[in-house]
């Protein structure tokens, strides 16, 4: 079940961060490039419980998944040669889409993906746009397998502290 987040709900999101955060220094290669203490953190869900954009993804009552889904474009979306034009108030935008390792493997990113384009649609969007690390292999692989155009890439300075490379992804709803 995906539903709107709840207070309740911050610690377990946390420590899904934590969990992937700590994956991702057993790696040779980051998939995600975050930054432990910078991004994301509790602070991170927190501002979006607030802003009432957290949704969270649970199983037999067990916490397994959460994603930010708002209509915030990012600075650096100017730069990106979109194919789907779209006034902002028609964009939805995924961010810090998350998975905890241990449910790795059950297709349950592709459900909050499907979850989120529905989402969208019944908010009035006619656009889905994101952005993932240009090394994060099994985003780069999954996006373009649900339908999304890679629209193209660019230097993103993420959060004020990254400098990175981000893939652009869009859908049209």
């Amino acid at each position: 079940m995906i539903r709107p987040s709840v207070s309740a709900d911050l610690s377990a999101i946390a420590d899904i961060y934590e969990e992937i955060l700590t994956q991702e220094e057993r790696r040779p290669a980051s998939y995600t490039n975050w930054m432990r203490g910078k991004y994301p953190t509790l602070d991170t869900a927190r501002r979006a419980l607030e802003e009432g954009t957290l949704w969270t993804a649970e199983e037999d009552g067990a916490i397994y998944g959460a994603v930010i889904l708002n209509g915030v474009q990012l600075p650096e979306y100017d730069a990106i040669p979109w194919q789907f034009p779209a006034d902002p108030g028609q964009v939805a935008v995924i961010h810090t889409l998350v998975i905890s390792p241990r449910w790795a493997g059950r297709g349950k990113a592709r459900e909050f993906v499907s979850f989120c384009e529905e989402e969208a649609r019944r908010q009035g969007k006619t656009v889905m746009r994101l952005d993932t690390y240009e090394g994060n292999d099994p985003a780069n692989a999954m996006y373009p397998r649900l339908g999304y155009r890679l629209a193209g890439a660019t230097q993103f300075f993420f959060q004020g502290f990254i400098h990175e490379v981000l893939n652009c992804y869009e859908k049209q709803l």
